[in-house]
């Protein structure tokens, strides 16, 4: 039952807004919860239990870090001098860091262990296929959203542990927070703090958050349908028979299946926000018009915003004050000089980034080359900062004038294709075999005379249509109109018609239109 299919929009979501609004307050959070577990068992069976013991194990984990903070006070509030409160702290903080280990690792291991062993079987088995053995793959099923509802868990236990808020003592409230229905799939990564009040606090339903919940649903359908799943026609046939395809379709290819990634994935998230705005829930948003970015990084500060950010918060951060950076900068600075020291601090701080970025996304080889990508492109643009702008200012140029800004954008587009390139490859070896293909029998006159039947005039009719309105709305928002906030406070009539408009344009061009194959979620998959 996922979030864009209609048992989701028409049945479970109606029914658990019904028995939550008829609920005691104080039985609502229930409700919640038992509807998050029902609609995990209807895709992932068994495997919820997966889903409780880990809410169970990271709820403990917690409380173990509370209560070693609880006797640390304790036993300090015995001692005399600050020298014996030290030598309390030293003693407690290892109790401490303890704890912190084993939740990260046994969660992380789960993870590892679940979408990454056979993976590693399958390479170390190449090199022992020289010594004529083998090591046998390991029969695993995949819960869903074990990437998502682990990044959370950790995230919670490394906050509890650095002291940002105290752990829960509520087991519930901490099972709703991990398993909270619509996001289960696809994310947001929320923090803890983010949602978990909201989720527990059984406000009554209101017309305000309703409105604006199903403004963003459709919404999200619109994209999702009317356009991304119109275009998967396309991207799938020209990814799965890329030897066929040379030059232009190969550009064709990967801006399609950009375009395709973005408008599902924030299609979805939209969906994601809308079910939980009905609730009374804000949840993180994950997109801030990346494709208006100038660079590379500016890109990932608006693109899966809230993965980015957990990475920022959990692995970037940590490793940038760490004793061993530390030290780096300070002696990199005596010996190499501060620009060298920053290009080295922060090769240190983004290389893991990018590599748990890239396995995040999934197990191969692309997708490593995918973070070790980006890694590398960062670190150029870090590299390049104070040279363009000392370039900027020996040519007296303003860096923020139209032409140098469009400038940037296009070359971002150019950065952005080629990733997702590789991203959606059959391969690396594909990926590589494409890229190379777009220098060769380069025509733009081949696409319409070798245009391939997977998709009519009528699906580039939608597509370009529904991509206009789109980049129409993202545009206006990105220069600080709000356009779902006006149709939101328009009058009735005016609001209504905005509704019928788009629920027309996802029943003719979407779901009911014609030809049109519904398309499973993709990030679902991660």
């Amino acid at each position: 039952m996922a979030i864009h299919t209609n048992l989701y929009l028409l049945v479970f979501l109606p029914l658990v807004l019904i028995i939550y609004q008829l609920a005691p307050k104080k039985a609502r959070w229930g409700v919640l919860l038992a509807a998050s577990y029902a609609l995990y068992i209807s895709f992932s069976k068994y495997l919820v239990l997966l889903l409780m013991a880990t809410s169970a194990f990271t709820w403990g984990i917690g409380l173990w870090l509370d209560k070693i903070g609880a006797e640390c006070k304790e036993k300090q509030a015995e001692c005399t001098d600050r020298k014996q409160k030290s030598e309390v702290k030293k003693e407690f903080q290892k109790k401490r860091v303890l704890a912190l280990r084993v939740g990260v690792l046994v969660l992380l291991g789960i993870l590892f262990y679940v979408n990454y062993l056979n993976f590693v079987i399958d390479n170390m088995n190449i090199l022992l296929g020289k010594l004529g053995t083998q090591l046998p793959l390991v029969k695993v099923m995949f819960p869903m959203g074990i990437s998502f509802y682990t990044l959370e868990a950790v995230g919670y236990i490394a906050d509890v542990y650095w002291e940002r808020y105290p752990a829960e003592k509520h087991l519930g409230k901490l099972a709703l927070f991990l398993s909270f229905f619509p996001q289960i799939m696809e994310g947001p990564i929320a923090r803890y703090p983010d949602t978990s009040d909201a989720l527990f606090a059984g406000e009554p339903l209101n017309m305000a958050n309703l409105n604006e919940g199903f403004l963003r649903i459709i919404w999200g359908l619109f994209k999702k349908m009317v356009v991304s799943d119109r275009l998967s026609y396309l991207t799938t046939h020209l990814f799965g028979n890329y030897k066929d395809y040379h030059g232009s379709f190969i550009i064709l290819a990967a801006i399609a299946y950009t375009i395709q990634l973005y408008l599902e994935f924030s299609g979805s998230i939209d969906i994601v926000i809308g079910s939980g705005k009905m609730f009374g829930v804000t949840l993180p948003e994950n997109f801030n018009q990346p494709f208006s970015a100038q660079s590379a990084a500016e890109f990932w500060r608006r693109w899966h915003m809230s993965l980015g950010n957990w990475f920022k918060n959990y692995v970037f951060y940590p490793i940038t004050v760490s004793p061993m950076v530390k030290n780096w900068n300070k002696t990199a600075r005596k010996k190499y000089g501060k620009y060298w020291a920053m290009v080295g601090t922060s090769a240190m701080a983004l290389f893991p980034v990018w590599v748990a970025t890239g396995i995040w996304h999934g197990a191969g080889w692309k997708y490593l080359f995918y973070g070790m990508y980006y890694f590398v492109i960062l670190l150029f643009g870090v590299a390049m900062e104070p040279i363009k702008e000392k370039n900027y200012a020996k040519m007296g140029l303003d860096p923020n004038v139209w032409w140098l800004k469009t400038l940037r954008i296009l070359k971002t587009w150019v950065i952005i294709f080629t990733g997702e390139l590789f991203f959606n490859a059959v391969n690396l070896k594909a990926g590589f075999h494409m890229f190379f293909s777009i220098f060769g029998n380069f025509h733009i006159s081949s696409i319409w005379k070798y245009w391939p039947d997977a998709i009519t005039t009528g699906d580039v009719w939608a597509i370009c249509v529904g991509s206009v309105i789109v980049w129409i709305v993202g545009f206006l928002k990105e220069h600080g109109v709000d356009v779902r906030g006006k149709i939101l406070n328009a009058r009735t009539p005016y609001k209504w018609s905005v509704y019928y408009l788009i629920i027309f344009a996802i029943l003719l061009f979407g779901a009911y239109g014609t030809g049109y194959q519904p398309v499973d979620l993709i990030y679902a998959g991660f």
